[in-house]
Formats: C-alpha cells, sequence, structure tokens
C-alpha cells in the first residue's frame, strides 16, 4: 500500500500547491486497539474494520502529536560549495517546475528559506483518494523570511513503538529530496541498530537540475543508528541518535544523516543529492498544540 500511496501523493502535492533519547514505552498492561503490520518493510497499524476514527493513527503518537508545529531553517549548497536559495519562476507553466533558484546575497520577499511541518488531525484529504490511508497527515509549509508561506503540500508520517518514518519535504525544489533515503527511525533506539527498504522510483521525479532518467528506478535503502551524542540548536543542546543512511539505484547513490530526538523529532537533516549537491535542514522551533513550547 505504501507504493501505491506514493505515487499518489505527487498528485496530492499539485492539488495542495499546493538524540540520547529513549523513546517512550507502551504500557504492557494497556490493551493496543490495533497490532502491527509490515507494509513494504515498514511496520503500520492496523485495525479493526469497526474502528473508524479519523484520528486513531495520530492519538498514540509521542512525537508527532496533532497540532505540533516543527520549524526549519534550510539551504542548498551547491557541488562547488555555493549556498543558494529558490523562488517562484512565472516564466514556467509547468506547476512543479516554477521555481528557480537565487544566490544569498538575492534574497527578496518571495524567497523560501524556511519549512515547517503542522501535524494535522483526522485523515483528510489523502481518505478522499485512498479509501485505507494509514498514516498521520502533515502539512508542509514553505516559508518567506516574513513568515508567509505562498504554497502548502500534504504528506504523511508513520508513527508507532515499531519505527518512525516520514515523507521529506518535495515540493518544487525539494523534489531533489525524493532520491534521497526518507527519515526514518527503527526500534530498538540504540547504537548498532540497522534495517533495510526499498522503493520504486517513477521519471516524473526528474528535473534536469539534478537528474533525469527513463522509467522506473528501485531505490535501495540501508540504515544503522551510528552515534547518540547532545547536538547543539537552536533551542539548547539536544540529545539524539545518529542515523546514517544511504540509497542506491542504477542511475546513482543519495545518502542521509539524521538526529533524530524522541521528543523534538528529526533535529537536523544533512542530504548529500544525486548530484552533489546538499541540502541542510536545521530545526530551529518547536511548537505544541497550544503553542506554549
Amino acid at each position: 500500500m505504501l507504493k501505491a500511496t506514493h505515487i499518489l501523493i505527487l498528485f496530492l502535492l499539485v492539488l495542495f500547491a499546493s538524540c540520547e533519547s529513549t523513546p517512550k514505552k507502551i504500557d504492557k498492561e494497556i490493551d493496543k486497539d490495533y497490532i502491527l503490520i509490515t507494509e513494504d518493510g515498514i511496520s503500520v497499524e492496523k485495525f479493526d474494520s469497526t474502528h473508524v476514527d479519523q484520528n486513531r493513527f495520530t492519538k498514540n503518537n509521542t512525537t508527532f502529536k496533532e497540532g505540533t508545529i516543527f520549524t526549519y531553517d534550510f539551504e542548498h549548497i551547491t557541488s562547488t560549495n555555493d549556498t543558494l536559495f529558490f523562488t517562484w519562476d512565472e516564466a514556467v507553466e509547468d506547476w512543479k517546475f516554477a521555481w528557480k533558484f537565487v544566490p544569498i546575497d538575492s534574497i527578496d520577499k518571495n524567497t523560501i528559506n524556511k519549512v515547517s511541518i503542522t501535524v494535522k488531525a483526522g485523515l483528510e484529504p489523502m481518505i478522499q483518494h485512498i479509501p485505507d490511508y494509514n498514516q498521520t497527515i502533515i502539512q508542509y509549509s514553505y516559508l518567506t523570511q516574513n513568515g508567509i508561506a505562498p504554497f502548502n503540500g500534504a504528506s504523511g508520517v508513520i508513527e508507532n513503538e515499531a519505527n518512525i518514518w516520514m515523507h521529506p519535504p518535495r515540493n518544487k525544489y525539494f523534489r531533489i529530496l525524493e532520491l534521497n533515503p526518507f527519515p526514518y527511525i527503527k526500534a530498538p533506539y540504540k547504537v548498532g541498530n540497522l534495517w533495510d527498504w526499498t522503493l520504486v522510483i517513477g521519471d516524473g521525479w526528474g528535473d534536469d537540475r539534478w537528474k533525469v532518467w527513463e522509467g522506473q528506478i528501485e531505490n535501495q535503502y540501508n540504515y544503522k543508528i551510528t552515534d547518540k551524542r547532545k547536538i547543539k540548536t537552536a533551542l539548547g543542546k539536544i540529545d539524539c541518535f545518529v542515523i546514517e543512511s544511504t540509497a542506491k539505484s542504477r542511475i546513482g547513490e543519495t545518502k542521509l544523516t539524521s538526529y533524530f530526538n524522541s521528543e523534538y523529532g528529526f533535529v537536523k537533516l544533512n542530504y548529500i543529492n544525486i548530484d552533489g549537491s546538499r541540502t541542510n535542514l536545521k530545526l530551529i522551533q518547536h511548537l505544541g498544540k497550544e503553542n506554549d513550547q
């Protein structure tokens, strides 16, 4: 189901133009109202057919709680070590390609330099197109320096006691991240744990600015928790698990080093892209449902 979901996400994105921390333990004395099953290598919750609460995939989350907002600074660093951002390109008709790089000294009111994740309630809009959708809904907002979001994108995250797996931002410039390992941590949360995953990706994700290909490719992902360390962030020093991951296919290799904390989620995401460029995201704000954190 994840593969079918993944393909449909592309349509929905256009439609919407749109660390040392221990995971909280499940109380064994409390009966869960779901079982865990494996879909394409990822553990997901499966509920009885009579359980139709649209918040059923979110209510037990301890990291991606409903209403939580994670805001990140980001930067694109070219293979020649130049720092770039991006802005609208109204001269291009195709919405997904209607953006262009701008250098750091050309940032203006239309330049995107932050991205936020908001955890949404319910299963809309995904359930309209996928009746058995089984992920927590998240909204990606792409922000200018004034905090305005010219466009948003809907996506999903899977969180349970076995793993946390998340779609990265994938609108406009961020489509480049489709070829990288997705943010993903799997229990037990301890140094040395390793796992793998695969995903088929269509050529619709190609772009002349990084890579084009014909037909489908299959990314083979490998993940390993390599360290646990305290890192400096805008929120102070945070204990994180470090996850090193790679993705390999017939068109090349990409990488992701992610830093995970059970309260703050993926605190840093450092990508090495298919063209040798880098995308870095750093958490700068974390707000709970009542915006009191």
